[in-house]
């Protein structure tokens, strides 16, 4: 696994786990335990979320050099 997809996972874990936490965002569990469409798409957003930090931290830094 390479640097930048070890980054990317642990970015959108802590976006999830904060995402998670919000009873704004997500009130409870589903039915399915866990693994149901709501929380599926709670794990797509913090993925693409964080992609998308890491890209634009990436053209900051690349800017700046």
């Amino acid at each position: 696994m390479s640097f930048d997809s070890q980054h990317m996972q642990q970015v959108a874990t802590q976006l999830l786990a904060g995402m998670l936490a919000n009873p704004h965002l997500y009130a409870s569990v589903s039915e399915e335990g866990g693994y149901g469409q709501q929380e599926q798409e709670l794990i797509m957003t913090a993925i693409q979320m964080a992609e998308s930090l890491i890209k634009k931290t990436q053209l900051t830094r690349s800017e700046q050099s």
